[in-house]
């Protein structure tokens, strides 16, 4: 079977096109719309007022023609690109077959489990099992909390300062934003958060940011005077990238699991924005070299934005039994599929090192925009997971610097989102099938802007 088109053949546009300043009537319309029917919930049209029609690869359009260059994918979502047409021809045969299985076995099914068995982090290949929940990603959260709680017998739960892992009860415990958390309170009881090493808000070096950081999580595990009782788990992401883009030290992960190792509490990586090729490696896990004893999938793993989650765990937790943990959704065939076909079309085309190579680019551009700019304080990332952090003149962490980034960079025609409890990080996720020009044209533009908005501040 022929995997195609090639990367360089699913986008609407290599430029974008921005003839009407969003947003165009026909996106304010829509909005109005919106505003009038749904909830107070509604996010991301806040910051970025357009309506959407269609989306091709790295590039959107919107209700009034105009054509962006997409550098959020969907908030990591879109891997492989807008509806690719090798995965969506696969969905909608599918879909014309069967959609709804619970957890009754497929042929699809299987092969998307043998699929995900195949990427699997570490040693997990070939000796893990995988659980089917709800379709989103903090269900996959919730369905580790529940296996570590089962298999130690332990309550406590162990996270990091700084941490999103999904808006749920116990997810939402396990996060560390209060502003999510404050209102609904209680959360679970024994959840403490431990520091995540940033080096750039500790002002240590890196090494000594891991040091701290591990020196804490020694203490809280096998300390007698932690505080709390015996964990259940340890649960980290391996870039944290709601909480700024924050890359742990060269070292960290490791000597986190060898902690999590020699005192048998079981840890928990959450892969869900890391995931599928996002980063340069299947996971950002491999880039440590550890092997997790779960790990949560969510976001790209359904291929082009199709609803599925997963928790891939050690067969050596797989104690529980039927239904100890279920969801109605847990059988979408066509989602599977999806997930599948991008996991195919990702090995054809080579994108884990196209991440890499393009990542190494945008954050050389945005270092360059860094020179000589005292706002722009740090550029990192992993692959084509990257943050630029802003500070005020004196130091601050500056959300509206970002926010006018945003701004004017949707005015020409790039979408971006920010990043970091404070609002304060640029965080660009492009598709991994970005061609080299669009690379080129998007961080044109979003240099030239965050050099102007330093202008206009100097000035």
């Amino acid at each position: 079977m022929t995997i195609g088109p090639p990367p360089a053949e699913l986008h609407l546009s290599q430029r974008p096109q921005v003839d009407q300043s969003p947003p165009g009537p026909r996106s304010q319309e829509l909005l109005t719309a919106q505003s009038d029917l749904e909830a107070n919930t509604v996010a991301y049209p806040k910051n970025l007022p357009i309506a959407l029609e269609a989306a091709r690869g790295a590039t959107i359009r919107d209700a009034d023609g105009n054509i962006y260059l997409d550098f959020f994918g969907g908030i990591g979502v879109a891997n492989v690109g807008h509806a690719n047409p090798y995965v969506l021809t696969a969905v909608q045969d599918q879909q014309e077959n069967l959609i709804h299985t619970i957890d009754f076995p497929t042929e699809a099914r299987v092969e998307f489990m043998e699929a995900l068995d195949s990427i699997a982090p570490g040693n997990l290949t070939g000796s893990n099992k995988i659980v089917f929940g709800g379709p989103t990603g903090t269900n996959a959260v919730e369905a580790t909390i529940k296996l570590a709680k089962y298999n130690t017998g332990n309550a406590a739960l162990i996270g990091f300062r700084g941490s999103y892992h999904g808006g749920t009860a116990g997810a939402l415990s396990l996060s560390a934003w209060s502003n999510y958390k404050s209102d609904y309170s209680p959360m679970l009881p024994d959840v403490v958060h431990l520091p995540y090493p940033y080096p750039l808000r500790e002002e240590r070096s890196p090494e000594a940011a891991a040091e701290h950081a591990l020196k804490e999580v020694q203490e809280t595990v096998a300390g007698e005077r932690s505080g709390i009782p015996d964990p259940a788990g340890i649960w980290i992401e391996p870039i944290q990238g709601s909480g700024g883009v924050v890359v742990p030290p060269e070292g960290f992960m490791q000597e986190l699991a060898s902690i999590a190792d020699e005192n048998d509490v079981p840890l928990i990586v959450d892969e869900i924005q890391t995931g599928m090729g996002r980063t340069g490696e299947w996971f950002a896990s491999d880039h440590h070299g550890i092997t997790p004893d779960a790990v949560t999938v969510g976001k790209a793993v359904g291929g082009i934005g199709l609803p599925l989650s997963a928790t891939i765990y050690d067969e050596s937790l797989d104690t529980w039994g039927p239904s100890a943990h279920a969801g109605t959704f847990r059988g979408h065939v066509p989602a599977m599929v999806a997930g599948t076909r991008a996991i195919e079309y990702i090995r054809e085309y080579d994108l884990l090192d196209r991440a890499t190579e393009l990542g190494a680019y945008l954050q050389e551009r945005l270092l360059e925009a860094a020179d000589g700019n005292s706002y722009l304080r740090e550029v990192r990332g992993e692959g084509l997971l990257i943050g630029a952090e802003f500070t005020t003149a004196d130091g601050q962490p500056d959300a509206d610097y970002v926010s006018e980034v945003q701004a004017r960079c949707l005015q020409q025609g790039v979408i971006v989102w920010s990043s970091g409890v404070e609002g304060s990080v640029l965080r660009l996720l492009p598709p991994l099938v970005l061609t080299d020009e669009q690379a080129r044209i998007g961080t044109d533009i979003i240099v030239d802007v965050i050099e102007s908005v330093a202008a206009e501040r100097d000035n």
